[in-house]
């Protein structure tokens, strides 16, 4: 029988302990001869990001013990920081980046020696980072994505494809690193090699664009020394963003291109190429049209993975609308076949080994774990980092996709996730409390798997709504342009749609609905407590609440001029960086609300949040502060994300009334 109780009281055993120590997720799978490697979370160790590594007969370790913290700072984002090969004797050797210092690093795990640097330090900018490492052994190099900062400005910043020698040479000379382009593009990927060797293809950007607005495939001859030669763009626009680019086993140009509406795989066959450096571009050949979903995403990253191409000509996939399948595709036929599972959401990251496919993968009732599918038998099975339930599973939340109604009946996709417990219910006449969650990127999307920050809430009573506004990716190109020039409308006015949707039919309270969301998601956050009155209180994290100050000298390059497509061309449009600004409104806010913010958060900086105070200062109006020292931007230790989770409850616990003595009480400032 149930225990009946209000909503929101309810006792749980998923504490925010728990939640934070299951916190983040594996990234970065790769194959070095028979064995599994990737990256995975470490919050009770400072935040750091393990190598961890799977042998052949399935046993796991981190070779890399504490401090070591394989992680890339370029773009602040990051991208693969690892690779590895098998070396002529049999053993692996793996070359990543170490977060604190930037550097470059070779290291056999199998010859008992500890690391060896392989690049420089560099006192400008943190570091000389690195991204995205391809390992040569025949060429005795790594070629990667090199970021060097030129001045003490955050866009004081060029970009490379270099090679690094793997004898160590370079570990005190700069000048050892031989630059394979030139700085033309403000953003690069790493290479892809032909299978020739002859050939080279990456991915470029420039200012104002973002990678999902416009890129370009570059293409380039290989000579036996010095950069390469004869480049020249081969696909891609300002107006078509082009994701990912490999080459296919015969020489065809594989590569995700969106010119079509959605990102497609297309392909160039290898007669087809146009020569080295020759002008124009060459259309590709979509070899999945009018499938109306995604085989690609945003590039947040350097070095994401949608596809993989096998050695029999197939194509691993990731593809979907919304949520995301692991597919094989035929290329000859356009026909994609689905691994079975319950999987709903994989990460841009993929592996082949032979006629195997690796990636990570989550799903509603399990967070992201390694996942092996053999493309022989069509059966795929978890082998590492296998999700393990740490409560009884009957307390994890049933999410319901919805699709809602905005202005001027535009469709808003969300995951509604009710309040739920097995052993614990409220009076039939009482409706929960609800809060809106507000996804970062803003070009981004909310996932469909299991959160348990999501049942931290719903197994108190507390119902959550994920909500997917205008801008999101997963829904074709039109969808995601529904945000430009509107950030601060359509994500706003879409996240109080599914608000006061659920408050009108009867699912959420009305008078206990909250708001919340990190980064972007802060934004929207602060942007809906100045304009709309649909929200009892927010929780902002790590937020942009200054347009004008982030679009000059607040944040780093690789967003420094995204607000010329979200918001408008500064230029143009001056006013409506100030109209939109939450700071620029602090008297508008009268609801009480949460702010919090890493004080090392190069991104979205603590000045911002500095400044918004200071014009709430006496106005009454019941906040707390919480900045939290060794964080950046998104919190990574165990003891932040604690803290942050409990302040959180407590905020809704004081809004909505409901009594709850299991979390510290949040004092506020007025």
């Amino acid at each position: 029988m149930l225990s009946m109780g209000a909503y929101g009281t309810w006792p749980s055993p998923i504490d925010a302990a728990l939640a934070a120590s299951h916190d983040g997720r594996p990234e970065y799978v790769g194959v070095v001869g028979d064995e599994v490697w990737w990256t995975e979370p470490r919050p009770a160790e400072a935040g750091r990001r393990a190598l961890v590594r799977r042998r052949a007969d399935g046993t796991e370790e981190s070779p890399l013990p504490a401090p070591w913290n394989v992680r890339s700072r370029v773009i602040e984002y990051g991208g693969v920081p690892w690779a590895g090969v098998t070396r002529p004797d049999g053993g692996p050797l793996i070359v990543f980046v170490h977060f604190p210092d930037q550097r470059l690093y070779a290291y056999e795990p199998d010859g008992g020696g500890a690391p060896r640097p392989l690049t420089p330090v560099s006192a400008t900018g943190g570091g000389l980072r690195w991204a995205d490492p391809r390992l040569l052994l025949d060429r005795g190099e790594v070629w990667c994505v090199l970021e060097e900062f030129t001045g003490e400005a955050p866009t004081d910043v060029r970009r490379v494809i270099a090679a690094v020698p793997l004898d160590g040479s370079a570990a005190e000379d700069r000048t050892a690193i031989r630059e394979l382009t030139d700085d033309r593009h403000r953003f690069v990927t790493g290479p892809r090699l032909s299978p020739d060797g002859r050939r080279v293809a990456w991915i470029a950007w420039d200012h104002p664009r973002m990678p999902w607005d416009g890129t370009v495939v570059m293409l380039g001859e290989v000579p036996e020394s010095g950069p390469f030669t004869d480049v020249g763009p081969v696909v891609g626009d300002i107006d078509e963003s082009v994701a990912q680019v490999d080459w296919a086993p015969d020489g065809s140009l594989l590569f995700v291109s969106d010119i079509g509406g959605w990102w497609e795989i297309q392909r160039i066959r290898p007669e087809a190429l146009r020569p080295a450096g020759a002008p124009g571009v060459v259309p590709g050949t979509s070899l999945c049209p009018g499938r109306g979903e995604e085989f690609g995403g945003p590039l947040w990253k350097i070095g994401l993975q949608w596809f993989h191409p096998m050695e029999n000509g197939l194509i691993a996939v990731i593809h979907g609308k919304g949520s995301t399948a692991l597919g094989v595709l035929d290329p000859a036929t356009g026909e994609v076949v689905d691994a079975a599972g319950p999987w709903t959401e994989w990460a841009a990251t993929l592996a082949v080994q032979g006629d195997r496919v690796i990636g990570v993968a989550a799903s509603p009732r399990s967070a992201y774990e390694i996942v092996e599918l053999d493309t022989g038998t069509g059966h795929a099975r978890v082998i590492g980092a296998a999700h393990r339930d740490p409560v009884d599973p009957a307390y994890y939340p049933e999410p319901r996709i919805r699709t809602f109604s905005g202005p001027d009946n535009r469709e808003i996709h969300a995951h509604i996730y009710p309040p739920h417990s097995p052993d614990h219910g409220a009076p039939h006449e009482e409706l929960p409390p609800y809060v809106v969650w507000a996804h970062g990127g803003p070009t981004s999307h909310a996932p469909l798997v299991l959160d348990l920050e999501i049942a931290y809430f719903t197994s108190r009573g507390i119902g959550v709504a994920e909500v997917n506004y205008g801008g999101s990716t997963g829904y074709g190109r039109a969808y995601r342009d529904r945000l430009r020039e509107q950030w601060g409308v359509v994500d706003v006015e879409d996240c109080a749609a599914v608000a006061s949707a659920l408050a009108a039919e009867g699912t959420a309270d009305p008078s206990r609905l909250a708001v919340r969301g990190g980064s972007a998601g802060g934004w929207t956050t602060a942007a809906s407590l100045t304009s709309t009155d649909v929200y009892a209180c927010g929780t902002i994290s790590y937020p942009i609440l200054d347009l004008l100050g982030w679009a000059t000298d607040e944040t780093h390059d690789f967003e420094s001029q995204y607000l010329e497509s979200l918001v408008g061309p500064l230029a143009e449009v001056p006013g409506r960086y100030r109209d939109r600004s939450p700071l620029h409104h602090a008297d508008r806010v009268s609801a009480p609300f949460l702010l919090l913010q890493g004080l090392d958060d190069v991104i979205c900086p603590p000045a911002q949040c500095e400044r918004f105070l200071d014009r709430m200062a006496g106005r009454g109006v019941p906040h707390a502060y919480l900045a939290f020292e060794g964080e950046g931007h998104g919190f990574r230790r165990a003891d932040t994300m604690v803290r942050a989770l409990e302040a959180e409850l407590s905020l809704y616990a004081q809004t909505f009334g409901i009594d709850r003595t299991d979390v510290p009480r949040l004092e506020f400032r007025g």
